[in-house]
């Protein structure tokens, strides 16, 4: 049984560097300016996948172009730069400056990822790391089920605004819940508590989406339930999947670390009962860079580590109680 999510991108393989496939996207890079110069925003939005299409709306992709323009103006050229991943990456000298766009393609040539920074302090605030230190999400010990900084590892790899990211389980007995599967109150994690990693402000808020029957998606609301916490250091914490009703503060609300926040759930995209939890360099959903992210000092498969990223199949849990 595949545990996994947030299936918001077509998940491939890491793309291998070839000519056809270089040539393929900057073709697509090429497309892709001549329709932002000549404003044809609604035909960058058909140049989207159909899962794309889903979560950005011609409306909502017309007015962040607009505001890429009105802040960089017309793109002079588009340059191949490299891979991150999945992504390739375009060093685009505008009018105005030089900004990095990054996108990845499906076999049909489809946008399946794009990211485009809208100011300069975005296009600048790409993290590698977090350097504000970080509890595990959880007060219990917990299962990460997809973690690490390959795509063998860490399905999340192939995705640049999900890279890094970690899918959470309980587990006894190498399974997920005892019971009925088709109940989420079997599913060890449904409802346990989830604490804030550090001292943080709480950025945005998604709340009242109904858990899933698991098994169910939810192809509407792709995170469900949502926070996402800002450090002092402008790094961003998301977690999705959250319980319905069972987010304990608002939007503007400071937090501090080891206080819970909410409940883990099943709601969005999603086949059963997980945390999805990133850092990331913007608050927003979509159009942002996963970062890794350690955590200050935990007990892993029976071992102390300090400064440690989880990888898959990892026990996590803090070694302070909170």
């Amino acid at each position: 049984m595949k545990y996994v999510i947030l299936n918001i991108f077509l998940m491939t393989s890491l793309f291998c560097f070839s000519q056809t496939k270089q040539k393929i996207y900057n073709e697509v890079a090429s497309e892709f300016q001549s329709k932002f110069n000549g404003e044809n925003y609604e035909g960058i939005h058909n140049m989207l996948n159909d899962v794309m299409k889903s979560i950005i709306s011609r409306s909502e992709i017309i007015d962040f172009l607009n505001s890429v323009r009105s802040n960089f103006g017309t793109i002079k050229k588009m340059d191949f730069y490299g891979v991150n991943n999945s992504a390739y990456v375009y060093r685009s000298n505008f009018e105005n400056g030089i900004v990095d766009i990054s996108f990845s393609l499906n076999k049909n040539s489809e946008i399946t990822c794009l990211f485009i920074p809208r100011n300069n302090i975005e296009n600048s605030s790409v993290l590698k790391r977090n350097t504000t230190k970080m509890i595990f999400p959880f007060k219990e010990e917990s299962f990460v089920y997809w973690g690490g900084e390959t795509i063998e590892q860490n399905y999340h790899m192939a995705d640049l605004s999900q890279q890094y990211a970690l899918d959470i389980l309980m587990v006894s007995d190498g399974t997920p819940y005892k019971g009925n599967p088709e109940k989420n109150e079997s599913y060890f994690i449904f409802g346990k508590d989830i604490i804030a990693p550090c001292d943080a402000k709480v950025v945005k808020v998604i709340d009242g989406i109904e858990d899933n029957v698991p098994g169910k998606l939810n192809k509407n609301e792709i995170t469900g339930n949502t926070i996402v916490l800002e450090t002092a250091s402008k790094e961003y914490l998301l977690f999705g999947h959250i319980k319905a009703n069972s987010i304990l503060y608002k939007e503007g609300d400071l937090v501090e670390q080891g206080q819970v926040i909410a409940r883990c759930g099943n709601s969005g995209n999603t086949t059963q009962a997980h945390l999805h939890f990133q850092l990331q360099n913007t608050d927003e959903l979509w159009n942002t860079i996963g970062a890794k992210i350690y955590f200050d000092e935990v007990i892993v498969n029976g071992e102390t580590k300090k400064d440690y990223m989880p990888k898959k199949e990892d026990f996590v849990r803090n070694k302070k109680d909170f």
